[in-house]
């Protein structure tokens, strides 16, 4: 019995083994074949947009295609979790946004993956201001004057959002949280919807991701009380950031990273790693970025993975206190 036992482990150990050696020779030549990029959301949308422009050049410099894959639903969640569960060979990789990797942590109890065990980080492509603006017709010209207003009418000022455990849901909760005002919260299906409403003074806020905003407040249309961003913003130069006005908790932008499953060999990711920072340094992926008000980041898989753990505590805690939970 005892020997029997012993030699399945031997056994084992020895699979353990083989599948290990496997990988990593596999790893020296890689790739071999064509890379697929799962994006979590669907196509069109900004996560889809930074995926493709960062896609073709990644494949130039690994010498294979760089094929997204769109897998939308539940938030990100479905796409993630297909992730998760595919082998850490180097040949599936994804998207990771401040929602699957942030927010959907700290809403949906039973999320099909862990957002910092079930994955290998690579690097946060890009950082993508987020805005705070309102239709026009209300009577504050700047932050002061609309937290003023704000906290003299609990709950009569409204603020459409994506959608309940959207990215402008959390951001507005944290706004409120920190400025110490009652907004009423109105969820549509995507952000259009909201944007449309909120222009049509349906609703008198929006918090948003700023290239969808950006046109309608250079027209006049909307007014903008602040910017979630490390400094002010190019195109916006006279809109102040959340730090500024002593908002910090709300001044994060949002994010797009590069993820590959859990265990993906070291060799592997270095040299994702490597071919998407020279990808992103490239001009014309700068311009690309430029346009859509975007940043190229590029640091290093220890950074974003302490990036991505901060993401999940800061929700947790709106999500807490907001009493957010999709069940």
């Amino acid at each position: 019995m005892q020997r029997r036992n012993m030699l399945r482990l031997i056994a084992a150990g020895s699979a353990a083994l083989a599948a290990g050696l496997s990988f990593q020779a596999a790893a020296q030549g890689y790739p071999t074949k064509p890379i697929t990029l799962v994006v979590p959301f669907p196509a069109g949308g900004t996560t889809d947009i930074v995926a493709r422009i960062v896609a073709d050049k990644l494949g130039q410099q690994l010498g294979q295609a760089v094929v997204v894959d769109n897998r939308g639903g539940a938030g990100g969640s479905i796409g993630t979790g297909f992730l998760a569960k595919a082998a850490p060979d180097g040949y599936t990789i994804g998207i990771a946004t401040a929602s699957t990797h942030g927010i959907n942590p700290a809403i949906y109890p039973r999320l099909q993956y862990d957002a910092t065990k079930d994955f290998t980080t690579i690097t946060n492509l890009a950082s993508v201001p987020n805005v705070m603006s309102i239709n026009p017709v209300v009577k504050a010209n700047d932050m002061k004057a609309f937290i003023a207003l704000a906290q003299a009418q609990p709950n009569k000022l409204a603020y459409g959002s994506a959608g309940n455990g959207s990215v402008s849901h959390m951001m507005g909760e944290l706004f409120k949280l920190s400025s110490k005002t009652e907004l009423l919260h109105v969820p549509y299906k995507g952000v259009g919807p909201a944007l449309n409403d909120t222009l049509a003074n349906q609703v008198q806020v929006l918090f948003d991701n700023l290239p969808s905003s950006l046109p309608f407040i250079q027209g006049g249309k909307l007014r903008a009380l602040a910017v979630a961003a490390p400094k002010r913003v190019a195109a916006l130069p006279n809109v102040p950031t959340f730090a500024e006005l002593g908002l910090e908790e709300v001044n994060d932008s949002s994010w797009f990273g590069l993820i590959a499953p859990a265990k993906l060999p070291a060799d592997i990711q270095t040299k994702l790693h490597d071919a998407t920072v020279k990808v992103l340094a490239m001009p014309e992926i700068k311009e690309k970025f430029e346009k859509l008000g975007a940043t190229p980041v590029g640091n290093t898989p220890a950074q974003f993975a302490t990036q991505i753990k901060n993401e999940v505590a800061k929700n947790k805690r709106i999500a807490a206190a907001a009493k957010i939970s999709m069940d």
